[in-house]
């Protein structure tokens, strides 16, 4: 990430540690969605996104079903124009 983003305090869609990840923690993965930590506590409990998997202590969520439900959300291109 270059220094001025870091500066400006724009964060990555998710953060990159010597290479890809497929996991990943509580914080990432709501970033990666767009959205904060206790929304994405909320769409997790009720379905909207994946549940976690649990590797020893960690709790990891998988990027690829993430991006599933992501999908799965539906959005803008649903959603009536209040201007017509």
């Amino acid at each position: 990430m270059p220094r001025s983003a870091q500066v400006a305090g724009i964060a990555p869609a998710y953060r990159v540690e010597g290479g890809p990840r497929r996991g990943l923690r509580r914080e990432e993965a709501a970033r990666f969605v767009g959205v904060g930590a206790s929304k994405f506590d909320e769409m997790v409990r009720d379905g909207r996104m994946p549940k976690p998997k649990r590797i020893d202590g960690c709790v990891v969520w998988d990027l690829r079903r993430l991006d599933l439900a992501w999908d799965a959300l539906g959005g803008d291109d649903e959603a009536q124009n209040p201007w017509d």
